[in-house]
């Protein structure tokens, strides 16, 4: 089936060049004083399009339609829309061909040239010809006066840097829009993440703790960063230091308070305080009463007091917040309870109720990007699909958290 936006931008594109062609005509009427006639070349081209994309045969349509369609600074814009849907189409090849096509032209002026530039940069980097797009981008930036050719160069650049992994080049063209544009601050601050990594990797942690820093200046609520300063912090014996990074991360974003809950227990683990790690598990808990906190506190529970008193926790928690995640681990604990009391084997219907709810998590989404939609079983700092930081967070509801 014919895409219905190609269908309406390729049949407006038809009639504007049959328009045109009748309008030279009627201009050529005027000169000569002879009577109306539109070109019959081209009203027959027009009608060969017009079948073409009846016959639902896109691409024959779009031939004709170069073809008929003279470029001009009437018609410039239609052929920069349509090497568009061919980038969107995933022909970027043929987007190339169309725009370097208009290029040749000498009589464009300088703001459409600049703006035909962009788009070829576009197709390159559609086609993964990064050092063309780059250069293409480079010498726009050195020469234009446009301010909006110029910012949507940068924004380009920038693009392409983050696809190269080139987080410091990235944030060196980005820094002077920082201000101007907050919307840049958050993938500013990931890949200042990025590089306290690749300073982690070599071993260069006080650089790498410059960073991070850094990352939280430009963007208070990178809870990345703050989960990194306290892995440094724990690395270095500092575990109180670590709890306070991890305590900010709730306030930062609610929804990662999962993320940070196996960093958050081994900090207080290994700082020798138990009791410390129950209460901040009940603080959360009060906070946001999320299914892995709840599970946290009955695995302490279970441990120190057995099975029952975990039991019991779990139970009461769950008839206020109830979860799938949070029922399964029930059905373990009354799994354990009977075999602790003497059972040879469970009861079967516990067990046929764990074979449910194992088939119900197993199937579960973990993750979700909360701009596109993108499930993951992992946590992502940037999603593969819509390529925003951030966005994919933990799941919460009945299924989740």
């Amino acid at each position: 089936m014919l895409d219905v936006a190609l269908l309406s931008v390729l049949v407006a594109a038809i009639a504007i060049g049959y328009g045109l062609g009748y309008r030279q005509a009627g201009r050529r009427r005027h000169r000569s004083q002879l009577p109306a006639q539109p070109s019959q070349a081209l009203s027959r081209d027009y009608f060969v399009g017009l079948n073409y994309l009846l016959n639902e045969q896109p691409d024959e349509a779009i031939n004709m339609f170069i073809s008929v369609l003279a470029v001009n600074s009437e018609t410039v814009d239609t052929h920069i829309a349509l090497g568009k849907l061919f980038r969107a189409r995933g022909e970027a090849d043929r987007a190339v061909s169309i725009h370097q096509n208009l290029l040749a032209r000498p009589a464009l002026s300088q703001h459409t040239n600049e703006q035909i530039q962009l788009e070829l940069a576009r197709d390159f980097m559609a086609l993964g010809v990064h050092d063309r797009a780059q250069r293409m981008l480079n010498t726009l930036l050195e020469h234009s006066g446009n301010d909006d050719h110029r910012y949507a160069a940068k924004q380009l650049l920038v693009d392409l840097l983050e696809r190269e992994k080139s987080w410091q080049q990235a944030i060196d063209v980005a820094q002077p829009l920082l201000k101007q544009h907050p919307k840049m601050r958050r993938p500013a601050a990931h890949w200042l993440c990025e590089l306290a990594l690749e300073e982690i990797s070599e071993a260069s942690r006080p650089l790498a703790k410059k960073h991070l820093k850094k990352a939280l200046q430009l963007d208070e609520k990178c809870v990345r960063a703050s989960l990194l300063l306290a892995e440094l912090e724990m690395d270095n014996g500092h575990y109180t230091r670590a709890i306070e990074r991890l305590d900010s991360i709730p306030h930062q974003d609610t929804a990662h308070t999962p993320t940070m809950l196996p960093a958050l227990k081994h900090a207080y683990l290994r700082n020798n305080d138990e009791a410390g790690y129950e209460a901040h598990l009940y603080r959360l808990l009060e906070q946001t009463p999320y299914t892995s906190i709840i599970i946290a506190l009955g695995q302490l529970v279970h441990q120190r007091d057995g099975v029952d008193k975990a039991i019991e926790l779990i139970g009461e928690r769950l008839r206020a917040v109830p979860s799938l995640g949070g029922l399964d681990y029930l059905i373990d604990l009354y799994i354990e309870s009977q075999r602790l009391s003497g059972k040879t084997s469970p009861d079967t219907r516990l067990l046929l109720l764990k074979h449910h709810t194992d088939a119900l998590l197993l199937n579960r989404t973990r993750h979700r990007c909360q701009r596109c939609g993108f499930a993951s079983d992992s946590l992502q700092w940037q999603c593969p699909s819509c390529r925003f930081w951030g966005t994919i967070k933990p799941v919460i509801g009945v299924e989740g958290e």
